[in-house]
């Protein structure tokens, strides 16, 4: 009996050993292929080519300088090869290129396409293949429902539901009783008004004018003067940088007309907006945020893309967030050991990693709150400084704001 039961011992030893020798081996792999579809021209190429192309370009560059990613299931490091169409700032482009990318170019991941808008179209199309898609420049707070209802979507950016509240409380906390707002008239604008809105009466905070803009408004002076005659404390543009965001700064210089918080939602958070106003972006707030001071990661990369780009090409709402989604994807590939989108998706939607945000996970398909670096940024003495939340605040919030500069002769009108 004993000899029988160390022979079935020995041949099931055996049979084991066949199967796993037997087992099929990942085909012969070099690189990893990551394709994007995203806008190297038309209007929403600006956006793209100062938000997160410079961020993936730089994140490439040291990941190949190390060899690459070490994937456990091929037992060595892999490069990234990135293959990128334009779009043309189309959706209809840019889902046949992505189409293209994961059905013919059969690439082993890709990035996401630039804008909110364009994430939306992106997310099911990148689904229906179960390929992971995170997301990139954009949010709205309908991307939380297609966050959980798109296993493979993983959205990144924070947006009104964060900011508007930490917002608010800065705004309760300082005394501020009343605002003007001007939006642009787009999911964006309307969303971000909206939620603003309901979060500042929530705190007594008076909202007493929220007035429109088209995408090629030229001139604000007519909306400035009417908040200066309702006496608001705080001017805000829920506007981009081409509808409002440049003008509403710039016209309010030119006036003279002065609030105690002036908050330039999609522009005050680039670096440019800075070089740009000078003496002028001093107290001026904007979304985001970050800056060098976050967390040692975030002077890491901040002495990395600046040393390449220079300063005024930092963008303080978004770049530490991509970089940090970039380093967390890279870390679940290795955790997982795997290409595979499905194995990696599920180390994405249940691990912690550290990064340059911190440690860093996903809640329901949406970055954690609470790897957020910060939700309202606001210019002092050249430094885009996290005003809010106060746990993550990097200066404390001037208030009120400085008066603008007078204007030079040659701006006057």
């Amino acid at each position: 009996m004993k000899n029988r039961v160390t022979c079935i011992f020995l041949i099931l030893v055996v049979l084991s050993f066949v199967v796993v020798s037997c087992a099929p081996k990942p085909p012969p792999k070099d690189k990893i292929r990551i394709g994007r579809a995203v806008s190297l021209t038309g209007p929403n190429a600006l956006i793209a080519k100062s938000a997160s192309i410079p961020v993936y370009d730089l994140w490439v560059d040291e990941v190949n300088a190390k060899g690459g990613i070490y994937v456990k299931e091929y037992k060595k490091r892999l490069p990234i090869e990135l293959i990128v169409y334009d779009d043309e700032s189309s959706h209809e482009k840019m889902r046949f290129h992505l189409q293209k990318l994961m059905v013919e170019d059969k690439v082993d991941f890709v990035f996401a396409p630039c804008g909110t808008t364009f994430l939306f179209a992106a997310a099911p199309v990148a689904n229906r293949q179960n390929y992971i898609l995170f997301g990139a420049e954009g949010g709205a707070l309908q991307i939380s429902e297609y966050a959980e209802a798109l296993p493979y979507f993983f959205a990144v950016l924070n947006f009104a539901d964060t900011q508007m509240p930490a917002m608010a409380d800065l705004y309760k906390e300082n005394g501020i009783q009343s605002v003007a707002i001007i939006y642009i008239d787009d999911l964006h604008g309307r969303e971000y008004t909206s939620v603003a809105t309901a979060e500042l009466e929530k705190r007594g905070i008076a909202v007493k004018m929220a007035r429109s803009v088209s995408m090629g408004v030229q001139d604000l002076s007519p909306l400035l003067k009417e908040a200066q005659a309702l006496d608001v404390d705080a001017f805000i543009a829920f506007t981009y940088p081409g509808a409002g965001s440049i003008l509403a700064p710039k016209q309010a210089i030119e006036l003279g007309i002065n609030f105690k918080a002036f908050h330039a939602n999609v522009s005050a958070n680039f670096g440019w907006f800075n070089a740009m106003f000078g003496e002028a972006a001093e107290g001026v707030m904007g979304s985001g945020a970050w800056n060098c001071k976050s967390s040692p990661g975030a002077k890491e990369f901040c002495d990395k893309f600046i040393g390449r780009y220079g300063e005024p090409a930092v963008d303080w709402w978004g770049h530490l967030f991509y970089w940090g989604s970039l380093q967390f994807f890279e870390q679940a590939v290795e955790k997982a050991g795997t290409l595979n989108q499905e194995k990696i998706r599920d180390v994405m939607a249940k691990e912690t990693f550290e990064t340059a945000l911190g440690p860093t996970w996903f809640e329901r398909g949406r970055l954690a709150p609470a790897s957020h670096p910060g939700e309202i940024g606001q210019w002092q003495k050249g430094v885009f400084e996290v005003v809010a939340p106060k746990e993550k605040a990097t200066a404390k919030f001037m208030y009120p704001k400085p008066a603008w500069p007078e204007p030079k002769p040659e701006e006057k009108k």
